[in-house]
């Protein structure tokens, strides 16, 4: 039941953040940036973020069962969640390249934290974050360079 929670939470908040990112990638400002050379093709974007989210969601039904864990962990929780949303009306619909570069940033931290936290009480399942923060850092050269070179 956990699990299907946070499966719902979290696929909830993607499209969230999809819906608010308007015309998002098909846009004619998103079209006509000079994009990193690294960029990858579309349905990357997607496959990656059903991989981070099924992973998040297995990390996140497992760690909110551990007593002294479960308060920190859903405020980080939290905050990242509300950050991943964010992100996408930042750099899409308001094409606010440079904040959107420093919110990932801190999203990439937060995350980041959530692991930390949990390494003493989840050493092997902390491992789940780890597609999450790589992709993280993927984004944030791809965000660099559309500020850069824009």
């Amino acid at each position: 039941m956990r699990l299907l929670f946070f499966l719902l939470l979290n696929f909830g908040a993607l499209a969230l953040g999809g819906f608010l990112m308007g015309e998002g990638p098909s846009s004619a400002w998103y079209s006509n940036l000079n994009k990193a050379p690294w960029t990858p093709p579309g349905w990357v974007f997607g496959a990656s973020w059903t991989l981070i989210m099924l992973c998040l969601s297995l990390f996140m039904s497992r760690a909110v069962q551990i007593g002294p864990l479960r308060s920190p962990i859903l405020w980080v929780y939290s905050i990242q969640l509300l950050l991943n949303i964010i992100w996408n009306p930042l750099f899409f619909n308001f094409n606010w390249m440079g904040i959107a570069l420093i919110e990932i940033i801190c999203l990439v931290f937060v995350v980041g934290a959530m692991a930390v936290i949990s390494r003493p009480y989840l050493p092997k399942m902390s491992w789940l974050l780890a597609p999450y923060v790589l992709w993280l850092c993927i984004a944030i050269t791809l965000n660099a360079y559309a500020l850069q070179n824009n």
